[in-house]
């Protein structure tokens, strides 16, 4: 097994080094985050780092890289207070990773793709049209991390749209029979599959499976 220390990491280029550190901590969500303006034009952009910080009350929490540039997506949240959730699924992946590209402030992703934006009733913001699981939030909090620049931005679920073929009767959305992708480092879209559900994990009692 290859092993590598900072100092090998020192001496890498700075893309091999990107693409090493991306990677090595394991698949991540791959979603898109949509908004919209405070003069209405709307802005969609993929994002890894989405994750679940508890359920009651139901928070999730997303990375904003340094705003030493632009950042569009930041910005509508700060000013409107809402955003969309989207899982990208695999027919959408091409798509989805063109939101990354880095297009003057005010240009909406949506017209550069063809990604389309969906409307549900009372909510002003954009969906992903497709997407089979979609998270209306309200942004929350912000924490700033200082050893990176970064913000690390504390939202609520507000309201939940999936498709309903995903749903189990306990409340658990099986989201590979959506053909959700996940993301391995910034650039590699992978189609998980599940496995096995196990049960709530008791001391002392063999590991039971909900679905053998």
């Amino acid at each position: 097994m290859k092993q590598l220390s900072i100092l090998d990491l020192s001496k890498m280029g700075r893309v091999e080094r990107l693409n090493l550190i991306n990677s090595c901590t394991g698949y991540k969500s791959a979603n898109l985050i949509a908004t919209k303006s405070i003069d209405g034009k709307s802005n969609i952009a993929i994002f890894s780092s989405i994750t679940h910080l508890g359920s009651d009350p139901a928070l999730i929490g997303f990375i904003v890289r340094p705003t030493t540039v632009p950042r569009d997506t930041y910005k509508n949240i700060k000013e409107t207070g809402y955003f969309t959730v989207n899982h990208v699924t695999e027919s959408m992946i091409a798509d989805a990773h063109h939101t990354s590209a880095n297009y003057d402030t005010g240009v909406s992703e949506f017209e550069k793709t063809n990604l389309e934006e969906e409307y549900k009733d009372n909510i002003k913001v954009p969906f992903a049209k497709g997407s089979p699981i979609q998270l209306y939030c309200k942004y929350v909090n912000e924490y700033y991390i200082k050893e990176n620049d970064t913000i690390h931005v504390i939202a609520s679920i507000e309201d939940l749209f999936f498709e309903e073929n995903l749903r189990h009767d306990d409340g658990w959305l099986q989201i590979d029979k959506g053909n959700v992708v996940a993301l391995n480092g910034l650039d590699g879209y992978c189609l998980p599959k599940l496995i096995d559900r196990f049960q709530y994990a008791r001391k002392d009692t063999p590991t039971q499976s909900f679905l053998k």
